[in-house]
């Protein structure tokens, strides 16, 4: 940051942080409930419904396209009257395999944003996700030439921020975390004894919401408007 001496290690989020990701998930599952048309639940109940069945499904198959397909049919098949048809079954894997058909839409500010940190610090970015799902998406973004290295991960937890600490030997008082999910980006690596910045994003994923921690000194903790405002700090 700006005041400190030397360069620092950012290690940061892709989806919703550098590129739209969730507000395609955000108009499958509209359409979604929009073709249930419960009788009985509403948008909202319904909504609830499928959220406990994605975080069924992430235990089980991790995050991913496929995931999240599992999970409107295991909605689906909770929640109809009728029993699931082959054409149904199809109808419904499109709402969520029709999100891969869409190109990587970086957000605002983020390539010249990443050229000045690039010049002094340390880049490294940290995903989580299905291998070859964000392997593709980092490739197409563009993106991939301002990173020194990439990890793609099953979770983002404490124990990954210190695995991954440890595997480049990073100084915690160096190394910050960059991203819009306090779930995933902001509180766990707070807990590895990192640093962390803050990036909200209007449509961040319901699951990723968790209430933000509190850096002790000397760890700290920035929260910025928008990507291109780290420009200002680093």
């Amino acid at each position: 940051m700006t005041g400190q001496k030397g360069s620092q290690t950012l290690l940061i989020d892709a989806d919703d942080t550098l590129w739209e990701n969730n507000i395609y998930f955000e108009r499958a599952i509209a359409k979604f409930i929009s073709f249930l048309n419960h009788h009985e639940f509403t948008p909202a109940q319904v909504r609830e419904v499928l959220n406990d069945v994605e975080r069924e499904c992430i235990v089980k198959h991790g995050y991913g396209l496929e995931s999240f397909a599992r999970a409107l049919v295991d909605t689906f098949e909770k929640l109809a009257v009728d029993p699931i048809t082959p054409k149904l079954h199809s109808k419904i894997l499109r709402f969520a395999h029709d999100i891969a058909g869409h190109p990587v839409e970086i957000l605002a500010g983020v390539p010249e944003t990443l050229v000045h940190l690039a010049q002094q610090h340390r880049l490294m970015l940290v995903t989580k996700g299905d291998l070859l799902e964000q392997a593709g998406k980092i490739e197409r973004s563009g993106l991939k030439k301002y990173f020194l290295s990439i990890e793609i991960v099953a979770e983002k937890n404490e124990a990954t921020y210190r695995a991954i600490a440890a595997k480049y030997e990073l100084d915690a008082d160096s190394t910050w975390m960059v991203g819009n999910s306090p779930k995933s980006d902001i509180n766990p690596a707070i807990a590895a004894g990192l640093h962390a910045a803050f990036v909200p994003h209007g449509n961040t994923w319901i699951l990723e919401h968790e209430e933000l921690v509190h850096a002790r000194p000397p760890q700290r903790l920035l929260v910025v408007d928008q990507f291109a405002e780290l420009r200002k700090y680093f």
